[in-house]
């Protein structure tokens, strides 16, 4: 017997299918764009070397499809679609799929990524429609290819990924403005609990409510690098900070070692060409591959510093990166768990900022129940965000102690480097 949630997932499409019928031969209005097509089925068949991702939507949709090498991926970009699947969908292997997963990968655009057993090519896209319900089946067949093959067809593929809106900072407004990242989004989930939660809501809702308590004091500009669950590349993040000239940036995480569920408690991040330990190394790289997993080639890091200027000013943010992730680790200790070495640094590529001083919180592990209880709770979330915005108002009065510039007025001796 089909489950609850099937059959409220198939009567919302039936609804869907019958309004987009409905309004078939009425004039078009464009209020705030046409709404996104519905998915509520996502299923996978094999059979003689081709592997078929059928997808079931309440209208038809154009989509693409390419694929990528290391790792070996294909990537279906389509119209932004309301994602209604079932919970797992995606993390069972067949044929030449290992697994896949979905969501917005950019403003009015989303993306399957498929990670391939074998490699594979994308095959002609179909799409037709089940006459019982008028529902849209969305075809994707993937078909084995030797090595060779494969590697010219990712060759010959050229995604370019979305930007990210910016906007530029108030002239007249010279109060310091705080850039809150939360980590992954969209088509890159991040760490997933054995529960299924993903790390990607888990700290968009805690960056959110992070906004919310800075905003209410009234002392600086806020700004999200996604203002909701939408892919934003690693470098984008940098580039919308430097862009908005930042006074602070700071990244939203949650860890995961499911090895190990006894490991808890919240780590600072700052960055480093060395790591401190093989583990922060380890979360480092795990990080840095976000850009593979929702299917796009991890851009350039900035080019070394040669200018004198330019590395006195590297060495400045570094010492306030460091500063402040000191200040906040003494404002989180009394209010929450901290993990055994609460300050260490890495290369992230997210905090690789010549001119933005620049931290990473790592709040807890999604692998320990105790964490992730705390995670979810509201009442926790408002304790360690408010402690965290004090550790924020005592970074900026040292710097006005120390004469810092902050706001617009922060010096613009190094130039930009990121594209």
């Amino acid at each position: 017997m089909p489950s609850c949630a099937r059959l409220i997932r198939s009567a919302c499409l039936s609804l869907a299918v019958a309004l987009s019928a409905a309004s078939a031969g009425a004039p078009v209005v464009a209020q705030n764009g046409d709404k996104p097509a519905v998915a509520i089925g996502a299923d996978l068949a094999t059979q003689a070397g081709t592997t078929r991702l059928t997808l079931t939507l309440s209208r038809a949709v154009e989509a693409r499809g390419f694929v990528m090498e290391r790792p070996d991926r294909a990537v279906i970009d389509l119209p932004e679609v309301n994602f209604q699947l079932e919970s797992g969908t995606g993390s069972r292997r067949d044929g030449l799929v290992q697994s896949f997963r979905y969501g917005l990968f950019a403003p009015g655009r989303s993306r399957i990524v498929i990670d391939l057993a074998a490699p594979a090519t994308v095959g002609k896209i179909e799409t037709a429609t089940r006459p019982r319900d008028g529902a849209v089946l969305l075809t994707i067949p993937l078909q084995r290819a030797d090595r060779d093959a494969f590697r010219k067809a990712a060759a010959a593929a050229d995604p370019a990924p979305a930007q990210a809106r910016s906007a530029a900072p108030e002239p007249t407004d010279q109060r310091p403005l705080i850039m809150v990242d939360a980590g992954h989004g969209g088509t890159d989930p991040g760490a997933i609990a054995v529960g299924g939660v993903f790390e990607k809501d888990i700290v968009f809702g805690f960056a959110q409510a992070l906004v919310a308590k800075l905003e209410a004091g009234g002392r600086y500009r806020v700004r999200m690098t996604r203002d909701r669950d939408v892919f934003v590349p690693l470098a984008e993040r940098v580039r919308l900070a430097r862009e908005a000239k930042a006074d602070l940036f700071v990244s939203i995480h949650a860890d995961s070692i499911s090895a190990a569920p006894q490991v808890r408690g919240a780590t600072i991040y700052t960055n480093s060409e060395k790591a401190t330990d093989a583990e922060s190394a380890k979360l480092a790289e795990r990080e840095n591959r976000a850009d593979a997993a929702a299917g796009v080639d991890s851009a350039e890091a900035p080019p070394d510093i040669a200018d004198i200027l330019q590395e006195l000013t590297l060495r400045e943010t570094r010492g306030f990166s460091s500063g402040f992730a000191r200040t906040l680790m003494g404002q989180l200790s009394p209010v929450i768990e901290m993990s055994a070495k609460p300050h260490r640094e890495a290369r992230f590529v997210v905090l690789r900022s010549p001119d933005v001083p620049s931290v990473l919180v790592e709040l807890g592990y999604l692998s320990s129940k105790r964490d992730l209880e705390m995670l979810q709770s509201p009442d926790w979330r408002a304790g360690v965000t408010g402690s965290m915005a004090k550790a924020i108002d005592l970074f900026f009065t040292n710097r006005a102690t120390l004469g810092r510039p902050t706001g617009t007025r922060r010096s613009a001796a190094v130039a930009p480097v990121l594209p």
